[in-house]
C-alpha cells in the first residue's frame, strides 16, 4: 500500500478554513497514487484547549474526512475533538474514514497532562488495530509514543504505526528518536505526521513527518514546510523482518 502524510499547518480554531486548506493536499496525496492519507492531530482546530472546542462523534472534522476519502476512493485519517454520547469532555480521537463510508475510530490513550490536556480531554481505553487492504493498521496520537508499553501490546497484530501529532519544535529529537525506536523494537513500520507552523498557544512544530521501515532505515521524511510524504509499506516486509530477526517472541 502506499501512504501518503500530509505535512500541514493548522488555522487555529478555524475548520472551515482548515478544510479549504486541506481538500486540495488530499486530492494531491490520492493523485500520487496514496491509498491512505494521513494528516496532523487535531488537523481541523489546532492542539487547543478551548472550553466547548468539541464536536460531537461523526460532526464536521469526520464529515470531512469522509467525504475526502469517498471523493477520492482513499482511506483518510486525522484527529479531532470529539464528544461521545452521554459525555461532557472530548476525546482526541484519530478518525479513520474509508472510501465505502466505513468509519473507525481510535481515542488517544494518553492525554498530554503538561500541556492541560488531561484536564480538557477524556482518555482512551485500549489501542485499536484494524485490517485495511491486507495491512494490519495500529494508531496511535502524539503524546502516546512515549508509552512503549501501549505500542508492544499492539505488536503481534500490527505491521504499520500510524503516529499523527502536534510534536512541538523544542522536543524535535524526542519525536524522531522515539518513532525510530517504536519501528525498531516492534519490527513494524512507523508512518508519523506532524504539523508545522505556530499554533495559537504559541507553540512553534518543526514537522519531521517520516515513514520508517521494520529495521529502523528512513524510506521518506520531510524537513519544516508544508509538503507530502509517500513511501509503499508491505505486510510481506513485516514478516519476513520477523522471521529472520525472532526477537518479540524473548519478550
Amino acid at each position: 500500500m502506499r501512504i501518503g502524510v500530509v505535512q500541514h499547518d493548522i488555522v487555529w480554531e478555524d475548520r472551515e478554513a482548515n478544510y479549504a486548506r486541506l481538500a486540495p493536499q488530499v486530492a494531491r496525496a490520492a493523485a500520487a497514487g496514496a491509498e491512505l492519507v494521513l494528516l496532523s492531530e487535531t488537523f481541523s482546530t489546532g492542539f487547543s484547549m478551548t472550553p466547548g472546542i468539541g464536536e460531537p462523534e461523526d460532526g464536521p472534522s469526520a464529515g470531512f474526512l469522509r467525504a475526502q476519502a469517498a471523493e477520492h476512493g482513499v482511506w483518510v485519517a486525522g484527529s479531532c475533538p470529539e464528544i461521545a454520547p452521554g459525555e461532557e469532555l472530548p476525546y482526541n480521537s484519530l478518525v479513520l474514514a474509508g472510501p465505502d463510508g466505513t468509519v473507525h475510530r481510535y481515542r488517544k490513550l494518553h492525554p498530554f497532562t503538561h500541556g492541560g490536556e488531561a484536564e480538557r480531554y477524556l482518555g482512551g481505553d485500549a489501542p485499536v488495530s484494524l485490517e485495511i487492504g491486507g495491512l494490519r493498521i495500529t494508531p496511535f496520537i502524539c503524546y502516546d509514543l512515549r508509552f512503549a508499553d501501549a505500542f508492544w501490546s499492539a505488536a503481534e497484530t500490527t505491521d504499520v504505526y500510524l503516529v499523527t501529532a502536534n510534536w512541538p519544535a523544542t522536543r524535535r529529537h524526542h519525536w524522531t528518536t522515539l518513532l525510530r525506536a517504536r519501528a525498531i523494537e516492534n519490527q513494524a513500520y512507523v508512518v508519523a505526521c506532524n504539523r508545522v507552523g505556530t499554533g495559537g498557544d504559541g507553540i512553534e512544530h518543526a514537522g519531521d513527518s517520516q515513514v520508517i521501515d521494520p529495521m529502523g532505515e528512513l524510506l521518506a521524511t520531510a524537513a519544516g514546510g508544508e509538503t507530502l510524504v509517500l513511501a509503499d509499506v508491505d505486510a510481506a516486509e513485516v514478516a519476513a523482518t520477523r522471521k529472520r530477526f525472532q526477537f518479540l517472541a524473548d519478550r
